[in-house]
């Protein structure tokens, strides 16, 4: 849900996570608007956890760590891949105002990148916002088929090791539902939030994780 009205004129990265904490997240018309809106979906896309879905394909290339991922290396790069223009999508909501605010929140160790490197190249990767037990994804790129979906991957299965109850994707895009992402009503996300803020989870950013790691975190024998 956006209008002129709900304009978001100044904000801090405490504001920010105040906003994230009720349900509502800041987005720009494109790169060069200057000014930033509160979006509350009514229909929200989150990933649920406990039912991640990763195709045996994936899961394979997954296992076989042909990319190294990292976490927190490259956060700027990141943000950068994020934003620049690719298939299917030759605009950027990431402004200069979302650039430092973010940038601040990974600063303050609330928002983290993970990254899909090749032959020491970044190829990929997304980032979000952490807190409490809940993680907001933003974006992700690829500049290598996979990149980011093997990067998503261990994103889930750190959360998933690190005690997170929810998942938050905002919107359910194609490249999403194949893991299993679902739309749930206002009123059902907030719920969840509120049960996940409740959660005392462990990010780990500094724990390197493999790929039989990740896929052992989302499917426990």
């Amino acid at each position: 849900m956006t209008s002129p009205d709900n304009i978001v004129l100044e904000i801090t990265p405490e504001v920010l996570l105040k906003a994230y904490a009720c349900g509502i997240f800041p987005m720009a018309e494109s790169a060069d608007d200057p000014g930033l809106y509160w979006i509350e979906p009514e229909r929200r896309g989150i990933l649920p956890l406990d039912d991640f879905h990763v195709p045996s394909r994936l899961a394979r290339l997954v296992r076989q760590d042909r990319f190294e991922v990292r976490v927190d290396t490259a956060f700027s790069a990141v943000l950068d891949g994020c934003a620049a223009p690719a298939p299917g999508r030759q605009r950027t909501w990431i402004n200069s105002r979302i650039r430092q605010l973010y940038t601040s929140l990974h600063a303050l160790g609330q928002a983290h990148s993970v990254e899909a490197w090749l032959d020491g190249e970044l190829v990929g990767g997304l980032y979000g916002v952490r807190l409490a037990g809940a993680f907001f994804g933003e974006s992700m790129f690829s500049r290598v088929r996979d990149a980011s979906k093997v990067a998503l991957v261990h994103l889930a299965g750190r959360l998933r090791r690190g005690g997170f109850t929810l998942l938050d994707a905002q919107f359910i895009t194609d490249h999403l539902a194949q893991f299993g992402a679902v739309e749930i009503s206002r009123n059902q996300y907030q719920r969840l939030l509120d049960q996940a803020l409740e959660v005392n989870a462990d990010f780990a950013p500094a724990t390197a994780l493999s790929g039989v790691d990740a896929l052992a975190a989302i499917n426990p024998r």
